[in-house]
């Protein structure tokens, strides 16, 4: 519990019959030296009087927007700035849903949008709304943009229904508290660079050669770096995905400027994560006009394309990091990817490969979750099949580990 000593905790509490536990986890952090800032719904308000929350924590509670206890016009998103960490709980379907949306029509939506610290989400509903598809894919949002979920445990609910959807017991919230406080300043002071998404290839104007990657790892890696406090740029072929909040993004579409992009950032990078899918091949004279039909007819409907190799990004940052500076690449195969990822440490002088089996479920292009191994010099580490973000977290502690525990200054 030391690790709350002056810490502040922004606690959301919504409009759950849960709340009522919540008192408890207020009392126990105050108790455990942190500041505790109880920001309530007003649906809450119904559930627990504020006065409870203000009598354990000392501190008077926030409920309204233009209430809030900083009377500078900016007084709606400082909680979020000031904030170590913010914590949700219990998050009802409803405050997930507007969280996913973005929303910020009260003072836990200014707080979510307006904070650069970790987001801790513990759920709290009726079995039924859990399971259901709306509230899944809100949960899977959250979760793609680095939100830490503390899944709701099996028991009798307040329905008499029994199923999942009570809270996390406290001691499971406060575990997922002391990790993302611990994460939160692993990598301050430094500059990490990551690729994410596809790479397209020109074949004329309006046709391309790509890949199914949907950017959704190294999506994850760069809001989990950013967490841990380090500056990321984040280097992005095209892709359907927001990017995380105060994150540089730099956007690119061939293999050729994800390469020079990340060159130009090569400089002052501590770490380099290469989770984009570079395209292997390139055509080798792409048209400037449309290639047409009737081209093609003349040739007996064949459409022959003269392929050529696209640089090895990966083997050009290796050689032209600073010394000290930790690179990573992924290894996306079908079957076994560990004798490749263990081939490509090798011969491209890297520090660890991700590796993984698109074929397996779970670990499809485009999924949320995945199974993967690290492989470094120290040997395989397979990891069982979990969210990207929970992926992308671990990473990011191998991270801080390769590089060592003490913070760089901010430059």
């Amino acid at each position: 519990m030391t690790t709350f000593r002056g810490a502040f905790v922004v606690l959301g509490v919504t409009g759950s019959i849960a709340a009522y536990k919540v008192v408890e986890l207020a009392r126990r952090l105050t108790q455990a030296g942190a500041t505790v800032q109880v920001v309530m719904t007003r649906s809450a308000t119904e559930f627990v009087q504020p006065l409870t929350f203000q009598a354990l924590t000392y501190r008077p509670v926030e409920v309204d927007v233009f209430g809030a206890q900083d009377e500078r016009a900016a007084g709606h998103v400082s909680m979020g700035r000031q904030a170590d960490v913010v914590v949700i709980a219990p998050a009802t379907a409803h405050t997930i849903a507007k969280l996913a949306q973005g929303l910020a029509d009260d003072l836990i939506g200014t707080t979510v949008l307006a904070t650069g610290a970790p987001v801790v989400i513990a759920p709290a509903m009726e079995t039924h709304m859990w399971s259901n598809a709306a509230t899944a894919a809100n949960v899977s949002a959250l979760r793609a943009r680095g939100f830490r979920i503390v899944e709701p445990e099996a028991g009798e609910l307040a329905s008499g229904e029994i199923g999942l959807g009570r809270l996390a017991s406290l001691e499971r919230i406060e575990a997922a508290i002391v990790e993302e406080l611990g994460s939160s300043h692993a990598l301050a002071g430094r500059h990490v660079i990551v690729t994410a998404g596809p790479t397209v290839e020109p074949i004329d104007p309006v046709r391309v050669i790509t890949n199914r990657s949907s950017g959704k790892m190294g999506y994850a890696v760069a809001a989990a770096a950013r967490r841990a406090g380090a500056e990321v740029t984040l280097v992005a072929g095209p892709t359907r995905l927001d990017p995380p909040a105060g994150v540089r993004i730099v956007p690119v579409e061939t293999a050729a400027e994800l390469r020079d992009a990340v060159l130009a950032a090569l400089p002052e990078a501590d770490a380099v994560v290469m989770a984009a899918a570079v395209a292997d091949y390139r055509v080798a004279d792409p048209s400037s006009t449309k290639l047409k039909k009737r081209d093609v007819r003349d040739t007996g409907g064949e459409l022959v394309l003269r392929l050529t190799e696209s640089p090895d990004v990966l083997v050009a940052i290796a050689a032209a990091r600073r010394p000290g500076a930790v690179v990573i690449g992924f290894k996306a195969e079908t079957g076994d990817p560990v004798a490749e990822a263990s081939r490509m440490l090798r011969d491209k002088n890297l520090d660890l490969v991700v590796a993984n089996d698109v074929s397996e479920a779970g670990s499809e292009f485009g999924s949320d979750t995945d199974r993967v191994t690290f492989v470094s010099a120290d040997g395989a580490e397979p990891l069982p099949l979990m969210p990207k973000s929970e992926v992308a977290r671990r990473l990011v502690e191998k991270i801080a580990q390769r590089l060592g525990s003490d913070a760089r200054p901010q430059r």
